[in-house]
């Protein structure tokens, strides 16, 4: 019989509370269960429910339980060969999914048909949406949630988080840009349309400054949508003297003729921007 979501949760939910649950066959079920059904995009880690996202803890307390189940399996991949303990994920044409040599997807994260991935990693739990591109050397981590036609451009770090059970993972909304060697970690959120410029790194409480009005606004942990975003310094006094550290920078905001990936170097371009 087929468990329904609210079954899998209350079992993992459960088994959380015994350190060897995984020896139940319902509770392995249930977790493999689970796993393939983050792996299919039937349900997902973090999801928009009411214009706000809403993280599905047990999803992630699922995955940490995962990786007890699997032994250590040699993956032969062509001339390569690789050593752990999760598969890698199959049937790429039949999903839509480009990828060229180079790239992995481990089992459990879900691509939407019209992904492209270069030589880039994508891990569980992670949710990728149609028509983004996730560059060379660019970075999914566990639970990240990216949304459609986003471009991670080469090297662009998006960070995982498993534990604790409820922490946010990064959301990158649709539409947006993610520059190279761009660092998001937990509890990052992009908004739609926004514009990350090279070398950004972003945490839960890096301080985003909007310095486009005459009085500078404060953001953390959330870009709004539509913004440019730079790199920048702000001062701040120690007992051993000012020093600057780093933050982000809101420049300005995409324009309505912006929007598509050609026009978006038109943008770039007017605010000076490095992509």
């Amino acid at each position: 019989m087929t468990l329904n979501v609210s079954d899998l949760e209350s079992i993992v939910v459960e088994a959380g509370t015994r350190p060897d649950a995984v020896k139940d066959p319902e509770v392995r079920r249930a977790i493999e269960e689970t796993i393939d059904r983050l792996d299919r995009g039937e349900i997902r880690v973090a999801e928009k429910v009411d214009g706000e996202w809403k993280v599905n803890s047990w999803m992630q307390q699922a995955i940490a339980q995962y990786f007890r189940i699997p032994p250590m399996a040699t993956i032969p991949s062509g001339t390569f060969e690789y050593h752990d303990k999760l598969p890698l994920k199959r049937d790429l044409a039949r999903q839509g999914i480009r990828m060229v040599p180079g790239g992995i997807i481990r089992y459990g994260a879900h691509l939407e048909a019209g992904v492209v991935v270069m030589p880039g990693f994508i891990n569980i739990g992670a949710y990728v949406g149609s028509g983004t591109l996730v560059d060379t050397w660019a970075t999914v981590g566990s639970c990240g949630q990216v949304g459609r036609n986003v471009h991670l451009a080469g090297g662009a770090g998006i960070g995982g988080v498993l534990e604790p059970a409820g922490s946010k993972p990064v959301i990158v909304e649709d539409n947006v840009f993610i520059g190279s060697r761009c660092i998001l970690v937990e509890g990052v959120l992009v908004e739609e349309g926004a514009v990350l410029a090279a070398n950004v790194s972003l945490t839960g409480s890096t301080h985003i400054i909007d310095v486009t009005k005459e009085e500078p606004i404060t953001y953390k942990g959330r870009v709004p949508p539509r913004s440019i975003v730079v790199p920048g310094t702000r001062s701040r006094k120690f007992p051993g003297g000012e020093f600057q550290i780093a933050c982000a920078l809101i420049i300005g905001e995409r324009s309505a003729r912006t929007e598509g990936k050609v026009s978006l170097m038109e943008a770039a371009r007017e605010f000076g921007v490095s992509l």
